[in-house]
């Protein structure tokens, strides 16, 4: 017994040095998810947002959906391909919620990853959630179109493209589109007035949009 727990604690460090030497640009991120967890650990059957600063950002989402059992995981700059290679197993699975919703791959095509990246990540991230949460339910929230990187809008209509033929039919999966209601009225142009100051990121208005779209499936 002294052997296998000699060897857990061996497996269970250099797990979380590989990952810091991997991935160590959002590391006190996660760490502060862990502490955060170690204080008060979220119970199973949650809804959980992960993906990127989208989620990370939107600071006031519990209280927008005080009676439900929120947890709000993103992380600055995510990538989708981060995802499946580094957080599933600190920021995913060990919650077991009933409800994911997910906001990762515009920073992978902003990174000058093609649509294809994006769709081959988020089929292993759906097998990979199907293997460990065969119930719960899946949420693919589309890339929104941020007015800095309207360079991108093909590559992200590819990606969303690709990722909603791909969800369509499966069951507990859903995917959103997110960026109609960001729309400047009468137009399929987003609106710069619900963006900050850097033109990436939503701000409170902006937030209220998402927040009338996804009522229906957070509820």
């Amino acid at each position: 017994m002294k052997l296998n727990f000699t060897l857990l604690t061996i497996l269970s460090v250099v797990g979380l040095t590989t990952f810091a030497q991997s991935d160590f640009s959002f590391d006190n991120e996660i760490q502060a998810f862990k502490h955060q967890d170690s204080l008060h650990f979220p119970k199973p059957n949650g809804i959980l947002f992960i993906g990127s600063s989208s989620f990370r950002k939107w600071t006031d989402l519990e209280q927008r959906f005080k009676d439900k059992p929120i947890i709000r995981r993103g992380v600055g700059g995510c990538q989708l391909s981060q995802l499946v290679k580094y957080y599933t197993p600190y920021i995913l699975f060990p919650y077991h919620p009933r409800k994911i919703f997910i906001y990762a791959g515009e920073n992978d095509i902003a990174e000058g990853r093609p649509a294809d990246s994006v769709y081959a990540n988020f089929k292993t991230l759906w097998v990979m959630i199907r293997k460990k949460l065969p119930n719960a339910k899946i949420y693919y929230l589309s890339a929104k179109y941020a007015p800095v990187r309207a360079k991108f809008r093909p590559e992200v209509d590819k990606a969303n493209a690709m990722v909603k033929k791909y969800i369509a039919g499966k069951p507990n999966s859903l995917y959103i589109n997110m960026n109609p209601s960001i729309y400047k009225p009468q137009t399929t142009m987003p609106d710069s007035s619900l963006f900050e100051n850097d033109y990436l990121h939503l701000n409170s208005k902006g937030y209220d949009r998402w927040q009338k779209v996804l009522a229906p499936y957070v509820n």
